[in-house]
């Protein structure tokens, strides 16, 4: 199966969009996918259903850390180099859904009870986040692999 499937699967079986991303990734990165999945929980729907930035570009900033970043505080070059991978991501997401915030990439605030029934209600979840799942981790496949 594909990662973008798998991600795609994992977020219908009800991983948040942050987890499907970030468990999907992760194994090939060295971590595995239940601790990932754990790691990523608070950060779906916009950062705890916020509405914020979209969980699906915080999985990949995760990822990226996990691929990319620095693990000692001296160590500034790799973090500065993780910054702009990580700002090339948003670029790409940008030019695809015009947006990294979640109410405005949804059109409903996911925060609030009635922007939340509103997006099951039209099956936001389904056609919108489903979608912005694959996006991600398609870009990250891509970008990792370089």
């Amino acid at each position: 199966m594909k990662k973008t499937d798998h991600a795609a699967s994992v977020f219908a079986d009800g991983f948040n969009c942050a987890q499907a991303v970030f468990s999907t990734v992760a194994p090939g990165l060295g971590l595995d996918e239940g601790t990932a999945a754990r790691i990523a929980t608070a950060f779906g729907g916009g950062m705890a259903r916020m509405g914020g930035t979209c969980g699906v570009v915080t999985g990949a900033f995760m990822a990226l850390g996990l691929a990319r970043g620095n693990s000692l505080p001296a160590d500034k070059e790799t973090k500065e180099k993780t910054y702009v991978i990580a700002l090339e991501f948003v670029k790409r997401f940008m030019e695809r859904n015009g947006s990294i915030t979640c109410r405005d990439l949804l059109g409903c605030d996911i925060g609030t009870h009635e922007g939340h029934e509103r997006a099951k209600q039209q099956g936001l979840f389904d056609t919108v986040c489903s979608k912005l799942v694959k996006d991600s981790v398609e870009m990250l496949e891509d970008m990792l692999s370089k």
